[in-house]
């Protein structure tokens, strides 16, 4: 079997600006909790902080998309992005309210939104015929590569005698280098600029997204309502025993076991059917979910954790490489836009369900819950891998830009 060429230049600079972008967020993230507390916020303002910047990012990812289909370069988008993240994140060292700290994140996530969806639709473009799903699994191993060195580098810091603050200011160092990274990435050559007629005195709306990836997205939406945040996941292995002070090594474990599970996954979704990958990967979830619900000691938590991480693997690259074959090449930025605010909007009502079941029933109905919706999305996925011809045509037209 001959071996799989090296990756483009921009897909490993790109996925090297995440790694160091995530090692900055990490690095604040876990203690972001302990420092509000400090200042005198409440949990319900926690929350609203972390509410309030998912919410931008996901109405941003969105905007951004249509603006990257518009722009002849992407790539400024990408830089707005994350220079803006990296030159307010460390701001957090000079918060002296929590309402300094609630601005700081939320133009954080501004950062993030402006980014995601130009960045996702260069790494489509850059990644060879063939190699789509192994570019985005590189990326996502990147992803969860910061998300493990970010937390081992504030406990160093913490350990060496560094205050929260200094801490946090530390973060620009992670951030500099991630812009240093984003300058190695050349972007693809434009695509040939489409001209539309004038529709009722106006310019030419854009063409719709494809059927096919809108009932996908649908689907999406569907399983992420039962995708809750993890933290219920951390919560649920502290209930099992597992000590405070091995919360953040388990946490380490799972984004581990992330990474090495989204590189291979990523290989794979351009091996096999993407569909089939993910469905796959919806019944790890269902399963790890209902196993957690059912877990009665501290090492199924361990266990349950490990292969929760499978999951990440084989469905991100491949649900992101599914985008592209589903959207033409002049509408993937918004194509991505919709991905992510699919999954980023679902994030709010799927955690007030998973947390009014878990207060109300216990943890095993709310996991469940979660469990049941992840194998009703996998049959759904598959009925719509059924779908009539003529949609599966126009699907097959759309992604070779015919």
């Amino acid at each position: 079997m001959p071996r799989p060429s090296r990756l483009p230049t921009a897909v490993i600079a790109l996925g090297l600006t995440s790694l160091f972008t995530d090692v900055g967020t990490e690095l604040i993230f876990p203690l972001l909790p302990v420092f509000l507390a400090s200042l005198g916020a409440s949990t319900t303002f926690i929350g609203l902080i972390e509410g309030l910047a998912d919410a931008t990012a996901s109405f941003l990812k969105l905007g951004s998309g249509v603006l990257a289909d518009r722009a002849r370069r992407k790539k400024p988008l990408v830089w707005l992005g994350y220079g803006l993240a990296t030159l307010s994140r460390p701001l957090v060292a000079l918060a002296a309210t929590p309402l300094h700290v609630l601005l700081v994140r939320v133009t954080d996530r501004v950062g993030k939104g402006i980014r995601t969806s130009p960045r996702d639709a260069l790494i489509a473009a850059a990644a060879p015929p063939g190699q789509v799903g192994r570019a985005f699994g590189f990326h996502s191993a990147m992803d969860h590569a910061g998300a493990m060195l970010g937390p081992l580098l504030a406990t160093a810091l913490l350990a060496l005698g560094f205050g929260l603050r200094e801490v946090f200011a530390f973060a620009l160092v992670p951030g500099l280098l991630a812009l240093l990274c984003l300058f190695f990435a050349p972007e693809p050559p434009a695509p040939p600029k489409l001209t539309t007629a004038p529709i009722d005195g106006e310019l030419g709306k854009a063409t719709p997204l494809p059927r096919s990836l809108v009932l996908y997205l649908a689907i999406l939406f569907l399983f992420s309502l039962g995708n809750s945040s993890d933290a219920f996941l951390l919560l649920r292995a502290r209930e099992l025993g597992v000590e405070v002070s091995f919360i953040p090594l388990l946490w380490t474990a799972l984004n581990a076991t992330k990474l090495a599970a989204a590189y291979v996954g990523g290989s794979w979704s351009d091996r096999v059917p993407r569909v089939r990958l993910i469905v796959i990967g919806w019944a790890v979830y269902a399963a790890t979910y209902l196993a957690f619900g059912l877990a009665e000691r501290a090492w199924h938590a361990w266990a349950i954790f490990l292969v929760y991480g499978l999951y990440h693997g084989l469905t991100e690259p491949a649900e992101k490489a599914l985008v592209k074959d589903l959207a033409a090449e002049s509408s993937r930025g918004r194509a991505y836009g919709a991905y992510h605010f699919v999954i980023g909007i679902a994030a709010v009502p799927a955690g007030v369900l998973t947390g009014l079941l878990w207060q109300r029933f216990g943890a095993f109905s709310a996991l469940a819950t979660g469990s049941a919706l992840a194998f009703a999305s996998s049959l759904a996925l598959l009925w719509w891998q059924r779908l009539a011809p003529p949609l599966r045509a126009s699907a097959s037209s759309v992604a070779s830009g015919r």
